[in-house]
């Protein structure tokens, strides 16, 4: 074998296991392999999982900040107004510098597929021409997928269609879409049915920006919902943020969910944005704006967390970390049983892979060796402690490894290094 990881803690329970790895994908998942190999690591019984998988995301715009100013009040709005001061200003040169550097990032933190969202409504398509090219140079470590986002509306910019129709045709993978932002609701649901119904033509995938608002009359979530039964997209369509449903009467959801299930369509909140534009109207009580996440995961919805933004005009913060990501979807969701918090982190691991539909993803044999071992136990504790990741590997080849965090405290009385891990005695 080519490498061996030893006394592994897996996310599904299991506890040591190795894991062998040939050829660049995963060998044998059993305790105690009788095998040998090249490289052998002792996991010590910390947690290996298959990589971070971001949903959502605009790389196009990602390490821009203060470009060019600062979003002074922290809005959607304002965040859409600044990136149209800044379109014209871009170069394919700095898109490509900026997005490289974010990758570097994100693999670092054993983050390995990010499905971004590219700017169509630039006549240019400088955007598009910068990712395809990123996404390009990632492949070897990183999977990328262009989601074609007509950031000014479908209907409300003359040349959209015409430039989603475009990217598509250059190469860019999904079909997007924001109803929420074109001129009427109704210019809104129009939008929906012309992009479902191109991306069903061409057999592609459907992730719409979806009722990004704290409007509960705003409810383009049903019209997408229908539009992916009519036309058998089952399975093939998101829909993101879906904020509005944070404000919407109980009994519309009531009704909206089984609607939401039945169509196959799967949902992606994006916590730290979510919890940080919406509500920005109300003084006090503040609504937290994320959409109803554990709401929709007993329906049957396959619900992922996005990190949307990175230091960009609509979020002065974030680092690529997947795990900060899941700590937030945590809090603002509630969800704080040890059911509710595993589920969160598969919200950045499972669920988005399958999302994506990511071919050879997982932790069995034949799966591809794209792996992190992260310092905690367990995923509750990797959420907690947002843990060092000890090891990332893509296909066989390790491309980031950090050590454990461990405590130096050479102090009297105490001994010379410490498990920060472990609680004191009581």
């Amino acid at each position: 074998m080519e490498f061996v990881i030893r006394n592994a803690a897996l996310p599904d329970g299991r506890t040591g296991i190795d894991i062998a790895v040939q050829h660049g994908r995963i060998a044998a998942v059993a305790p105690r392999l009788a095998v040998t190999a090249a490289r052998e690591i002792d996991a010590g019984g910390d947690l290996v999982t298959p990589p971070f998988v971001d949903a959502h995301f605009h790389m196009d715009a990602t390490l821009s900040y203060g470009l060019p100013r600062v979003n002074a009040t922290g809005t959607l709005l304002e965040g859409i107004a600044l990136w149209g001061e800044l379109k014209p200003q871009l170069t394919q040169e700095a898109l490509v510098e900026r997005a490289m550097r974010y990758c570097d990032w994100a693999v670092a933190r054993g983050l390995l597929a990010i499905r971004t969202h590219v700017d169509v409504c630039d006549d240019r398509l400088l955007a598009v021409e910068a990712l395809l090219e990123v996404k390009r140079r990632v492949a070897p470590y990183l999977d990328m997928q262009l989601v074609a986002f007509p950031q000014d509306g479908l209907l409300r910019s003359p040349t959209a269609l015409a430039n989603l129709k475009r990217s598509i045709a250059m190469g860019v993978d999904v079909v997007g879409g924001i109803p929420h932002f074109e001129r009427t609701m109704a210019d809104g649901a129009e939008s929906v049915r012309l992009l479902c119904e191109f991306a069903a033509a061409q057999g592609l995938m459907v992730d719409m920006h979806c009722d990004e608002s704290d409007d509960p009359l705003s409810r383009h979530i049903e019209t997408l919902a229908a539009e992916t039964h009519r036309l058998g997209l089952h399975g093939r369509v998101a829909g993101s943020h879906l904020t509005s449903m944070h404000s919407m009467d109980n009994y519309y959801v009531s009704k909206l969910l089984p609607l939401i299930a039945e169509s196959g369509v799967a949902a992606i909140a994006n916590p730290l944005i979510n919890i940080t534009l919406q509500g920005r109207h109300d003084t006090y009580p503040k609504r937290r704006g994320m959409t109803r996440v554990p709401e929709l995961m007993a329906a049957g919805v396959t619900v992922a967390f996005g990190h949307d933004c990175v230091m960009d005009p609509w979020y002065g913060m974030g680092s690529g970390d997947m795990l900060e990501v899941a700590h937030m979807g945590l809090h603002v969701a509630q969800m704080t049983s040890q059911q509710a918090m595993r589920a969160c982190f598969a919200a950045v691991t499972d669920n988005p892979a399958k999302i994506l539909g990511l071919e050879g993803y997982g932790l069995e044999p034949g799966c591809h060796a794209d792996l992190v071992l992260l310092d905690a136990a367990d995923p509750i504790e990797a959420i907690r402690l947002r843990a060092a990741r000890r090891l990332v590997m893509r296909r066989g080849r390790i491309v980031a490894e950090s050590p454990r965090a461990v405590a130096r405290l050479d102090l009297p009385g105490r001994p010379s290094s410490a498990d920060f891990r472990q609680l004191p005695p009581a």
